[in-house]
């Protein structure tokens, strides 16, 4: 065997130790919720080949069991399993015991070092948004179907953390307690109109961030008020105040045409409450208008916000308010396309709250792999097909 052949393998299962010593170092935080009494398999080779497994295609603890056996002479390698690849109803049972705030810490830490690359970027932007996993509901015991609430780092285009609750309408307390587990100073975050609520404006400006909050009937009185001031100041013939800006787009594909203008006012007196939101100092309009020449369709709608970074200018408050629905494209859409997350049956215990972060963990990876040149269910594929590929992406927070 030749020195450069040896040098080659050398390095391949250096880094084959590299990767798994830091999972195996990061998990090694993570409490065993079983009893010592009788444990056949360590809880670092469950969760590694779980990640493994998922990274490769498995999307349920049936395809996880068999990626593992498939793999089996190679895993025996790099982790400790003295009693072979788990079984289906192994993952299962660590998976519904496992304290999920416990697994969240472990990808939370993760994370971290990502956060990293993009600390000195100013006006970073987070979209926080939620999504029900439909088929995680329990008929039989009449238990909702788990709704998670996900915070999206659009310039890098990661999840950086997540909350879950069991219904829809609690998006209202699991954002403020989301908010806690993410460093937030110096970013601006955007949320949906049910996200707009004085308490969590003060939770944002508490802890160091900016808002950038869509309005609508359910804050009827302040929806009221900044729908009636623009309406009244864009149509009087008058000059318009200096606090004022605009700012038009226009987008041209795949059969349509959309313009969309942004009015800002850096002016909020007209507002009768505005000491109730912490912090904020301007307001938007934002006209939109579609054209689709397949249909002959022409549709028009008003959106309105308000926000609270002074030196945010006109032009990243538009891409800021653009860049939000990637959370919807760019994560629950991939995740049920890539990882078929709506059909997802794990619900007993902590199933299906721990296989959520396990999807974030790995679309992150994915994400952030700098030679990714496919989609993520082409890469997916590859990183089954070839080990080399599975420690790159294992790894790709180094690279």
């Amino acid at each position: 065997m030749t020195t450069s052949l040896k040098k080659k393998r050398k390095t391949k299962k250096q880094k084959e130790k590299e990767a798994l010593d830091q999972f195996k170092y990061l998990l090694s935080q993570t409490p065993d919720p079983r009893r010592a009494q009788g444990v056949r398999y360590p809880l670092e080779s469950i969760i590694t080949i779980a990640l493994m497994a998922m990274i490769a295609g498995a999307d349920n603890a049936q395809e996880m069991e068999d990626w593992g056996e498939a793999n089996e002479n190679w895993l025996k390698k790099i982790l400790p399993l003295p009693h072979g690849i788990p079984s289906q109803d192994v993952f299962l049972h660590v998976f519904a015991a496992l304290n999920p705030n416990a697994l969240l810490e472990t990808f939370l830490a993760w994370m971290k070092v990502i956060q990293i690359r993009v600390k000195a970027h100013r006006n970073r932007h987070i979209a926080i948004d939620g999504k029900s996993l439909r088929r995680s509901f329990d008929k039989s015991s009449g238990t909702p179907p788990l709704h998670k609430v996900s915070a999206w780092a659009s310039d890098i285009g990661m999840v950086i953390g997540q909350n879950s609750t069991s219904k829809k309408s609690n998006e209202i307390t699991a954002i403020p307690e989301l908010l806690k587990i993410i460093d937030i100073r110096g970013c601006t975050i955007t949320i949906d109109s049910m996200g707009c609520q004085t308490a969590i404006a003060q939770e944002i400006k508490d802890r160091g961030g900016d808002y950038l909050l869509a309005v609508k009937g359910n804050q009827g009185h302040l929806h009221t008020e900044i729908l009636e001031k623009f309406a009244y100041m864009l149509s009087e013939q008058e000059e318009l105040p200096k606090e004022y800006e605009k700012i038009e787009k226009v987008e041209e594909g795949h059969g349509r045409i959309e313009s969309r203008t942004y009015h800002v006012l850096r002016d909020v007196s007209c507002l009768s409450n505005s000491e109730r939101w912490a912090g904020i100092s301007f307001l938007v309009l934002v006209e939109s208008s579609r054209m689709d020449f397949s249909t002959n369709h022409h549709t028009e709608s008003l959106r309105y916000y308000i926000g609270s970074d002074k030196s945010l200018k006109i032009g990243r408050i538009s891409e800021m308010i653009r860049k939000h629905w990637e959370i919807e494209n760019s994560l629950h859409w991939v995740l049920d396309t890539a990882f078929r997350e709506d059909e997802s049956r794990h619900r007993a215990g902590n199933c299906a709250e721990n296989f959520s972060t396990l999807r974030h963990f790995v679309l992150n990876l994915i994400k952030n792999y700098p030679k990714r040149k496919h989609g993520v269910l082409n890469l997916r594929k590859q990183a089954g097909w070839k080990n080399s590929i599975m420690i790159d992406l294992l790894l790709s927070w180094k690279i």
